[in-house]
């Protein structure tokens, strides 16, 4: 791979992407909506050029795909955006890969899983989701897996990290680190996991170096699993905070939901925070060797310091 195109390049794991990239010696085409954002991310980076368009426009994407060895797909939707927009972006994606006859790597999230009744879940897992935005996975899955070129499909946890600003845990960093009172979602004595995005693109990177890894799905666990307690302590003690920190439940969400959409789209999937999925990464130690995994405490202190530092 010299020459890499990052869809979604502003996002967490897209941002994550392109570093790991980079590190490599990788090209890399940024691409993503808003040019400021982008700018403000890669302006100074060596071997990045900045692209900004319209991921639903397909002479964008072609234009952005030329030259390009393999397409990451890091696009984070809105979820109010999943049942008219995702299996069109898909289609968008897949078809431009195969014009520009490159390679696809596919960031996707546990959805498709359903629940995870307890123990840890491998590639083999059925798919066969409770939910309807799970459904909707599956179907860009067989999508994908379908396309006239080859196409990976890396199955992450909910992730943590430098620049991801949509996971959930930012919200609860965010607000500590202005020092200002704060909300975990979930019981904070469940433990679950949440992937450090640098680690997670360090998998996917390294999965689209070689050739026998695509046309398959793939799990990224992360390094094991963490309550919410346990992540409050680490960030409180990291920045001397003080305040307590509440619970945002299942019925304030439902409550919010009645005037926002966004939040009533996030009622569904609130099973993970009270039956953690916890994926297997047997195959990818298998075939590729030991996976990426930071520590919580390492990884956490790191993003908190990033976080603080890009306010």
């Amino acid at each position: 791979m010299k020459r890499a195109l990052v869809l979604g390049a502003s996002g967490g794991m897209g941002y994550a992407i392109v570093e790991e990239l980079i590190g490599r010696g990788v090209e890399v085409i940024a691409f993503a909506r808003t040019k400021e954002k982008l700018e403000k991310l890669f302006n100074t980076r060596e071997k990045v050029k900045i692209v900004a368009g319209d991921v639903f426009n397909k002479t964008d994407l072609l234009h952005a795909a030329q030259g390009i060895d393999v397409i990451f797909h890091a696009i984070n939707l809105p979820y109010s955006e999943w049942y008219a927009k995702q299996s069109i972006l898909m289609r968008n994606i897949v078809q431009v890969a195969e014009l520009t006859n490159c390679r696809l790597a596919i960031v996707d999230n546990i959805y498709a899983y359903g629940r995870g009744k307890g123990s840890k879940i491998n590639e083999e897992y059925p798919k066969n989701p409770h939910t309807k935005k799970g459904k909707i996975r599956v179907e860009l899955g067989k999508i994908a897996l379908q396309a006239n070129i080859p196409v990976l499909i890396a199955h992450f946890p909910d992730f943590y990290g430098p620049n991801a600003v949509n996971a959930m845990l930012h919200y609860t960093f965010e607000n500590m680190i202005n020092n200002k009172k704060t909300m975990f979602v979930g019981k904070k004595d469940n433990a679950r996991e949440y992937i450090y995005t640098p680690d997670g693109a360090k998998a996917i990177v390294e999965l689209a170096f070689h050739e026998n890894t695509y046309g398959q799905s793939w799990n990224i666990p992360a390094s094991g699993v963490i309550s919410g307690v346990e992540i409050i302590d680490i960030a409180r003690s990291h920045l001397q905070y003080q305040k307590s920190v509440s619970t945002v439940t299942k019925g304030m969400i439902r409550m919010l939901g009645i005037f926002d959409k966004q939040m009533r789209e996030v009622v569904e999937m609130l099973y993970l925070t009270e039956e953690p999925v916890v994926l297997d990464g047997s195959k990818y130690e298998n075939v590729i060797g030991p996976l990426p995994a930071t520590p919580y405490e390492e990884g956490i202190k790191r993003t908190l310091d990033f976080m603080v530092k890009n306010r």
